[in-house]
């Protein structure tokens, strides 16, 4: 199958692109470097010639509410506009768990994308996930000041960032779901308790401190009844190949 993946050098997309590959599908990366531009849609017209399926895993580099939220839809829009000409059989778009019970600025960014990706003839399937593992490392790596670091306090029930990218390839080859159970990994855990197991297992010299999350209940990020729960652990992915890569 040839499958175009929007979004597929980062921190998700690389995962999709290895595993699709692995499996043996031709793999189209949609990308400025390899000419084109998703979200105005430039170029998307020849990259998604004889393409099957399309995985959205692309990701503004804002979090605030109305540029996220432009990129988003711009690029959903563009896909679908796209795919439908190519004659594409199905889009996959990557979201968050628990976003609709939340005010904060970026998830409902998120919102207004699962709208627009389901707003086109391409059959489609919105792929919710909870935090990645590597979410707490990223967040020290944004506010560190010297020697201290502010990573937002919150309940979550994380998964690795490489079981989203094989997951999202499996139900790319498979029909349109409109919405799969939630994805979530095995334990409950907090961000910022998360970001201090890395400090200390790194041995860096690091102060986590908590930030609020304003506009997000206590619990709003946990995935509900008969969501789809696939490890590593945060424990177990520690000591991963994905874990060891990441620097501060």
């Amino acid at each position: 199958m040839r499958i175009a993946v929007a979004g597929g050098t980062g921190t998700v997309g690389r995962h999709v692109v290895a595993r699709a590959q692995a499996a043996g599908h031709e793999v189209v990366v949609l990308s400025r470097s390899r000419g084109v531009d998703v979200a105005r849609g430039t170029g998307l017209d020849d990259a998604l010639t004889g393409v099957e399926a399309v995985i959205d895993v692309a990701n503004p580099d804002t979090i605030e509410r109305d540029r996220a939220a432009r990129f988003f839809t711009d690029v959903a829009s563009a896909l679908q506009r796209a795919a439908a000409r190519a004659g594409v059989r199905h889009i996959v778009t990557l979201s968050i768990v628990g976003i609709e019970a939340t005010s904060f600025g970026y998830y409902r960014a998120k919102l207004d994308q699962e709208l627009a990706a389901a707003d086109g003839p391409v059959p489609f399937t919105i792929q919710r996930a909870t935090q990645f593992h590597e979410l707490p490392v990223q967040l020290m790596g944004i506010t560190r000041q010297d020697s201290r670091a502010s990573v937002f306090d919150a309940q979550v029930r994380p998964v690795a960032a490489r079981t989203v990218g094989e997951v999202l390839v499996e139900v790319a080859t498979g029909a349109p779901a409109g919405r799969t159970p939630d994805l979530a990994g095995p334990r409950e855990d907090n961000l910022v308790e998360m970001a201090r197991t890395f400090v200390v297992r790194r041995g860096l010299d690091i102060a986590v401190d908590p930030q609020a999350m304003a506009g997000v209940p206590e619990r709003a990020l946990l995935p509900g009844d008969g969501a789809r729960i696939q490890g590593p652990a945060f424990e177990e992915w520690l000591a991963s190949e994905d874990a060891l890569a990441l620097t501060l």
